[in-house]
C-alpha cells in the first residue's frame, strides 16, 4: 500500500493527487501484464521449436532473408499478443482520465507506425549483434556496448528531424515575444539552436511537454501547443531552463557513457548466462538466431533485476542537477514551482510516491521533492 500524504505543497491540488495515485497504480498494473505477456511469447517462441524452424529455413540461399523474416514473424507475434494491453494502456486508460483525444483509427495508425519503426531498428541492432557473435565470440559483449553508444548518438541526432515528424506536425513558432523571451535564456546559457518549433500535440492528447532536442545542427527547442496554451511565459522559460541545465551539465554525454557501461555489464552477464544454459550459443548464425527470444528474455531479466534501480537513480540525480541549474540560471523559483506543480496537476503526476515505487519506476525526482528543493533554494539564495 502507498502511504497517504497528509500535507502536500500548496500549489498541488489534493484531489488531483489522489487521482494521480490511482492513475499511476493502474498504469503499473497494465505495465506488469505487458512484461508478463512479452516473456510468455519469448519462452513459447523458443520452447515450441518455432524459433529453430524459422532460423533453419533456406530462403533464396541467403541467411539475411531468413533473419529478416524471423524478425518480422517474431515481432508481429509479440505485437499481436501484446495488442490488448497496448490498447488498454495507450487508448482506453488515457481516455478514461480525459487525456487522449485520438479516435481508435488514429491510435491504431500511430501504433502501426511505431511497430514498423521498432521493427526497422530491431533488424539493425540485432543484425549487428549476430555479426558480432560470429566475428568476436569472446568479446562481442564489449564491442556491442560501443555499437550501442554510437547508435544512441546517431539516433539522438536524427530523432527530431526524421522520427518525431512521423507522429506529429511541427511548425516554426511565430510568437516573437515568446521566442525573444526564450532566446534570452538560451543566450545566457551560451546555447545556439536551429530554431523554435511547435508540436501539434493537442490533436492527440491534453498532456504537455517541452524539450531541447537533437544534437549539433539538429538542436532545436520544441514546445507542445498544449504547454504554450496552459503555461505562463515565465513558467515555459523555467521548463526550458531545466532542459538547458541538462546541456550545461553535459548530461547527454554522461547518459551515453553511463548507459554504455551499464549495457556492457548487461551484455557480459548475458554472455555468461546464455553460454552456461545453451551450449549452442556462438556456434553459428542459425544457432544464435534460434536463441534470440531467450537472449531477449534474459536481457529483460537482467535489466529488471540488476540495472533498473541503478538507471533510475542516475536519471533522478541528473534531473535534480538540471533543476538546480534552472534555478541558478533564472533565479525565479516561483516560476519553476508553478511549472512543476501545474504539470503534476494537469498530467496527473504522483508527487509523493512510496520509496519502493520511486526506486523501481521513477527516473525523475517526484514533483514533491522538486518543489521542496526549490523552497530550499529560496532560503539559500
Amino acid at each position: 500500500m502507498e502511504k497517504v500524504i497528509e500535507k502536500i505543497h500548496p500549489l498541488l491540488d489534493k484531489d488531483r493527487q489522489g487521482k494521480a495515485k490511482i492513475y499511476e497504480r493502474e498504469k503499473r498494473i497494465l505495465g506488469f501484464w505487458g512484461l508478463l505477456l512479452t516473456a510468455i511469447v519469448q519462452l513459447c517462441f523458443y520452447f515450441s521449436g518455432l524459433s529453430s524452424i524459422i532460423a533453419n529455413w533456406n530462403i533464396l540461399s541467403s541467411f539475411i532473408w531468413v533473419f529478416i523474416i524471423f524478425m518480422i514473424i517474431y515481432s508481429l507475434l509479440q505485437d499481436i499478443v501484446n495488442l490488448p494491453i497496448s490498447y488498454l494502456s495507450g487508448f482506453s486508460h488515457e481516455h478514461k482520465y480525459g487525456f487522449s483525444k485520438q479516435s481508435r483509427r488514429q491510435w491504431f495508425h500511430d501504433h502501426i507506425k511505431g511497430f514498423l519503426i521498432s521493427l526497422i531498428f530491431g533488424i539493425i541492432v540485432f543484425g549487428v549483434l549476430l555479426i558480432l557473435f560470429q566475428r568476436f565470440p569472446n568479446l562481442w559483449w564489449l564491442i556491442a556496448g560501443g555499437f550501442i553508444a554510437l547508435f544512441s548518438v546517431i539516433l539522438s541526432t536524427i530523432y527530431p528531424v526524421l522520427i518525431m515528424p512521423i507522429f506529429h506536425h511541427y511548425d516554426r513558432i511565430e510568437n516573437e515575444e515568446l521566442k525573444s523571451s526564450l532566446s534570452d535564456v538560451l543566450e545566457k546559457a551560451g546555447i545556439n539552436i536551429e530554431g523554435f518549433y511547435k508540436e501539434d500535440t493537442s490533436r492527440k492528447t491534453t498532456k504537455e511537454n517541452a524539450m531541447l532536442a537533437g544534437m549539433g545542427t539538429t538542436k532545436r527547442v520544441i514546445l507542445t501547443d498544449n504547454i504554450i496554451k496552459q503555461m505562463e511565459r515565465d513558467e515555459i522559460k523555467a521548463v526550458l531552463a531545466h532542459e538547458i541545465g541538462h546541456y550545461r551539465k553535459r548530461h547527454m554525454v554522461k547518459y551515453i557513457t553511463t548507459g554504455t557501461l551499464l549495457q556492457i555489464v548487461a551484455f557480459f552477464l548475458l554472455h555468461k548466462i546464455i553460454s552456461v544454459l545453451f551450449p549452442g550459443f556462438l556456434t553459428g548464425f542459425r544457432e544464435n538466431l534460434t536463441l534470440l527470444p531467450m537472449l531477449l528474455f534474459y536481457l529483460g531479466l537482467i535489466d529488471l533485476v540488476v540495472l533498473n534501480i541503478i538507471q533510475n537513480w542516475i536519471g533522478r540525480r541528473y534531473e535534480r542537477e538540471a533543476d538546480i541549474e534552472a534555478l541558478r540560471l533564472l533565479h525565479d523559483p516561483k516560476a519553476f514551482q508553478g511549472a512543476m506543480a501545474g504539470l503534476a496537476n494537469r498530467n496527473l503526476s504522483n508527487a509523493y510516491p512510496s520509496l519502493w515505487i520511486k526506486l523501481l519506476y521513477y527516473n525523475h525526482p517526484p514533483v514533491g521533492e522538486r518543489l521542496e528543493m526549490a523552497e530550499h533554494f529560496v532560503k539559500k539564495d
